[in-house]
């Protein structure tokens, strides 16, 4: 053979491996992303074949992957640059396009070139709201207050509010719902909300305490039960509860802000509301929308 010999492995010698490449785990979270990507785009495709809950169905779904892929990135160290910027693209087209072409569909096209223009005004929001995103990514200059909230609401919520008259309309079978005259000043409210510098809750920076796990994760259990059985009800509801949350987040976001102003001028806080207690730690744990490698979802 040559006259060449094979070299002696010796016993407890560790052997390259031939093929060098990434771990399936670190490609995971991309993955993740990529059928978000594709959930927004199928939803497109239902929309314009005029099935609407198909389409909505896969525009939650895309949601649902779009709030794991950031979470098991961090869990399985597949946090990346290029994650981040697919996850970025996979929210515009899931959650700034599919929406507007869904609700297009729905009704804004008996509106015509008006119904057309309230469209592009949703998607472009959407893709400004995540460029401002983007820029901001691990910006010092917040205070340690303002890491538990997001300024507007983020793409996913953006969506799935855009999309509440359809699943109502689903629902109860409130035709009103449909006409132009309705769903055009509801996009246009939603598209505003979307890139506005209003204050809204970051549930990923609520602690669970110990004792809370299992009946929490009996919650959910019951939860995705009802979705099962009642899909547009349970949505519904979730998307008013969303509504109805902005002006408290607003009033917790300034009340802090102004403990913040009177602890850094040497004011001592009102009795009835202690300062440790109205003010999270100085250095609070970040959620995603500062995580410096792949910010995720609430884009």
């Amino acid at each position: 053979m040559n006259g060449r010999r094979r070299p002696r492995v010796r016993l407890g010698q560790r052997i390259a491996p031939r093929f060098k490449g990434e771990p399936i785990n670190t490609l995971i979270p991309n993955i993740l992303t990529v059928l978000a990507l594709c959930s927004g785009m199928t939803a497109i495709r239902f929309a314009m074949l005029d099935q609407f809950e198909w389409a909505v169905i896969c525009v939650v779904i895309a949601g649902i992957f779009d709030g794991l892929d950031g979470r098991m990135a961090r869990f399985l160290g597949g946090t990346s640059k290029f994650g981040a910027e697919l996850d970025s693209l996979s929210d515009f087209a899931a959650f700034g396009v599919a929406p507007a072409v869904l609700v297009w569909y729905w009704s804004l096209k008996l509106a015509g070139g008006i119904g057309w223009a309230v469209c592009l005004l949703y998607a472009t929001c959407c893709a400004l709201r995540l460029a401002r995103f983007n820029t901001a990514i691990g910006d010092a200059t917040l205070p340690p207050y303002a890491y538990r909230y997001f300024q507007g609401v983020p793409a996913p919520s953006g969506a799935g509010l855009a999309l509440l008259p359809l699943m109502l309309e689903f629902e109860m079978g409130f035709g009103v719902l449909q006409k132009p005259i309705v769903a055009a000043p509801w996009m246009v409210l939603i598209a505003l909300l979307m890139v506005s510098r209003i204050p809204t809750f970051s549930l990923k920076s609520i602690k669970i305490p110990k004792q809370y796990v299992l009946p929490v994760f009996v919650g959910l259990a019951v939860l995705t039960a009802a979705v099962a059985s009642y899909p547009w009800v349970v949505l519904s509801i979730i998307g008013i509860w969303y509504l109805l949350s902005i002006p408290v987040s607003v009033r917790n976001y300034q009340f802090l802000k102004r403990e913040a102003e009177r602890m850094k001028g040497g004011e001592p806080a009102p009795a009835a509301m202690p300062t440790t207690q109205a003010l999270p730690p100085m250095r609070p744990e970040l959620p995603d929308e500062v995580e410096p490698t792949r910010a995720r979802d609430e884009r």
